[in-house]
């Protein structure tokens, strides 16, 4: 298995571009399975996580031609529905979490669908309740094998119906949103997810001829057509990636220029880096982040209280870039309390920083007291491992600000998540090598 090793303190410098968004492509790509035309899709990030999803479709039978770098056609005229049953299918299916959103889109086309118990990152229960009882809803029954985890829904129609999602569930609102789009009359979905991701899963279905209303909101309406054509499709900017090189600037002392950012559907991100003292400027649709060389300074409340930050739903901070936001706060002037809300095990890498020197106090699973360090004691550089793709990246982070030689392993958790991390990062002047 691959490692990186890092040798930190190293200031950088440039310019660097986003790739595509990784949540936002998952689904999209799965969205392709709606119609038998030609579907073009840019901006596709080349990433583990995303290519084990094209895999998938491939074997499916979904005929793929790539057109240039980051740009695919796809078609599914001529599936291969029996491979939803076969072995191989079982367990490659069981490797990626997003291949969960397959379901919706063959239920709707074809009146099954298929999948195993989907893996993914270990940070926490992650159940699956909302997609199954959003499809039951709409008249699909639901089947479960204990022994082989698969699980299945089928139903000769489709109804419309009004829902009210026990979660606001990014994966299970496209999910049901992508077989509501073909079933009979209307579909109402309140509590849907409202992030980017679904905002652009609404506007490529409405491209391909769906019909719905409320889009950006968190109640969707829509009315059912019997089929969809082909399209093109441009994936946003990550913002996770984007959020993760606006945390490595500032904890490296680096002058870094992140491009074409989509500023508008960056949510609370760049404020949330304010709060630590962080400076970003918007220049057109890029970020300029200055180099910190006074470093940077946590932000208290009005009152004088701990400043605390907490990931929620959107339009709220999104749980993806906690992790990062906790390592950047170490080195920072001043106190926070970081609350992961939304699962329950993402804090669990915290005990590697307190080996590099960070001053945190893990609470519970779900808060953290960290106390910066104003730079005047640097992190020391150590040996540890990947335990997904978001820590992993945080540790990258505190692995470039830290004193002497890292080593990471299970690099294959990052890979997951950022292209080419490393060979963007020495464009930058980090010194950073795959062994």
């Amino acid at each position: 298995m691959s490692t990186f090793e890092i040798e930190g303190g190293i200031s950088l410098h440039g310019e660097v571009i986003p790739q595509g968004a990784k949540n936002e492509a998952l689904q999209i790509l799965c969205a392709v399975l709606l119609t038998p035309e030609k579907v073009v899709i840019s901006n596709i990030p080349d990433i583990i996580d995303i290519n084990k999803l094209i895999s998938l479709l491939k074997k499916l039978g979904v005929k793929i031609e790539s057109l240039a770098a980051n740009t695919m056609s796809f078609q599914a005229d001529e599936l291969n529905l029996v491979y939803l049953e076969s072995e191989d299918f079982k367990e490659e299916g069981k490797a990626l979490r997003g291949s969960i959103m397959l379901v919706g889109p063959l239920l709707a086309r074809f009146g099954k669908g298929f999948i195993p118990k989907p893996g993914g990152d270990k940070i926490g229960r992650r159940r699956l309740d909302t997609h199954f009882e959003g499809f039951i809803s709409l008249g699909a029954k639901f089947r479960y094998n204990k022994e082989e985890h698969f699980y299945g829904v089928e139903a000769d129609e489709l109804i419309g119906t009004y829902m009210l999602l026990d979660e606001a569930s990014v994966t299970g609102t496209a999910n049901i949103l992508m077989a509501a789009v073909m079933a009979t009359g209307k579909t109402t979905i309140y509590n849907a997810a409202c992030e980017p991701y679904i905002q652009q899963l609404c506007k490529m279905l409405m491209r391909m001829g769906a019909k719905i209303t409320g889009v950006g909101s968190n109640l969707l309406e829509i009315e059912g057509v019997r089929s969809l054509k082909g399209c093109t499709h441009a994936i946003l900017p990550d913002m996770i990636e984007i959020g993760s090189w606006i945390g490595l600037a500032a904890m490296t002392k680096s002058e870094i220029t992140i491009k074409n950012v989509g500023w508008e559907y960056l949510g609370v991100i760049p404020s949330s880096f304010r709060k630590l003292g962080i400076t970003l400027e918007r220049r057109g649709d890029d970020i300029y982040i200055p180099a910190h060389t006074d470093g940077y300074e946590i932000q208290n409340f009005i009152d004088g209280s701990i400043l605390t930050v907490s990931d929620a739903p959107w339009p709220g901070l999104t749980p993806d870039l906690l992790s990062v936001i906790l390592v950047v706060a170490t080195q920072a002037r001043g106190e926070i309390l970081l609350h992961q809300k939304m699962f329950e095990s993402r804090l669990f890498f915290v005990d590697k920083l307190i080996d590099m020197g960070a001053k945190i106090i893990l609470c519970d699973p779900h808060r953290a007291v960290i106390i910066g360090h104003d730079f005047k004691s640097q992190l020391k550089a150590t040996k540890m491992s990947s335990p997904d793709i978001r820590a992993g990246i945080s540790l990258l982070i505190a692995a470039l600000s830290a004193k002497g030689t890292s080593v990471i392993q299970n690099i294959d958790q990052i890979d997951r998540g950022y292209e080419r991390i490393d060979e963007r990062l020495r464009a930058l002047g980090a010194r950073i090598e795959r062994v």
